[in-house]
């Protein structure tokens, strides 16, 4: 299995960052360990990486990654909504600085097989935790119509939530939408060809809102958010690279709202042509920084 992942504006975020020896940083989704090897290299030859993540898998493969690193890096399978309370559990009442990255990585998209995308025909799961108990075949076979239409309008802002919430409401009263095919066959079906966007699947949207919801992203995003920026010390940078506009805007908010935050970035740092071409799912990633004063 390949398991190679770009991490998506690297260089970008390092020099946001400013990783530095002595320093503790945070990277709360600690994925395949690209970001935190980086701001072990740049913060050597002691500073030190709480990684957080609640995948299993991911947490696996970064933890032999990164073994080289020996004590400098600490990884922990927990969300990192839960920041605040890891830390001061380990001792830790601030850090020099905070990277979240809120996307998917290539193995979650590809080969983990609980799916998160609809390109092969997978369990219809969408845990990033395989341990919570709720998956989207849970939400898709169990919620109201009003209910499923909230959720595709407002996490995945889609316009014909109300017409695909009743066409899933129909088609399982003849049987459990267990499937990512099933699913994404249906959205298809839903909506009028001349309705589907021109540079996305019709389910693309759909299984973007399910996901959200499935994880609780944008409550705990929201929470992290809070959490990381009173942990931050004096001079400390808080960096986020979303990857769709609802996440955005929260941190964008978030970061113009907090009194003890100044915004670094008036516009979010895109990827430039060339890694976007390398990398094609790099495409949606903003990257937006503050500091603490």
């Amino acid at each position: 299995m390949d398991l190679h992942h770009r991490p998506v504006l690297l260089r970008e975020t390092m020099e946001q960052l400013q990783p530095a020896a002595g320093g503790i940083y945070v990277d709360g989704n600690l994925g395949f360990g690209g970001h935190s090897a980086a701001i072990l290299e740049n913060s050597a030859p002691d500073g030190v990486v709480i990684g957080f993540d609640v995948d299993p898998a991911a947490l696996e493969y970064a933890g032999q990654r990164l073994a080289p690193f020996g004590h400098r890096i600490r990884c922990v399978r927990r969300n990192f909504a839960e920041m605040a309370s890891v830390l001061h559990g380990m001792g830790i009442a601030a850090v020099q600085g905070i990277l979240l990255d809120l996307g998917l990585s290539s193995f979650q998209l590809d080969a983990s097989g609980r799916g998160f995308s609809f390109q092969g025909d997978e369990p219809l799961d969408m845990r990033m935790d395989p341990s919570r108990n709720t998956t989207a075949a849970d939400l898709v076979n169990t919620l109201s119509r009003d209910e499923l239409a909230d959720i595709l309008y407002y996490y995945g802002e889609e316009r014909q939530a109300r017409r695909i919430a009743s066409f899933v409401v129909e088609e399982r009263q003849h049987g459990a939408i267990r499937s990512t095919g099933q699913l994404a066959g249906i959205i298809e079906r839903a909506v009028p060809r001349r309705f589907h966007p021109p540079k996305i699947h019709m389910a693309t949207r759909s299984f973007q809102a399910l996901r959200i919801a499935v994880n609780n992203e944008m409550e705990n995003l929201a929470q992290a958010l809070v959490a990381g920026a009173d942990l931050l010390a004096p001079g400390g940078r808080f960096c986020v690279i979303s990857f769709h506009s609802l996440e955005d805007r929260l941190v964008k908010n978030s970061f113009k709202e907090h009194r003890e935050l100044q915004v670094l970035t008036r516009k979010p740092v895109v990827p430039t042509e060339e890694e976007v071409r390398q990398n094609p799912r790099a495409r949606s990633a903003k990257l937006r920084v503050a500091e603490k004063r």
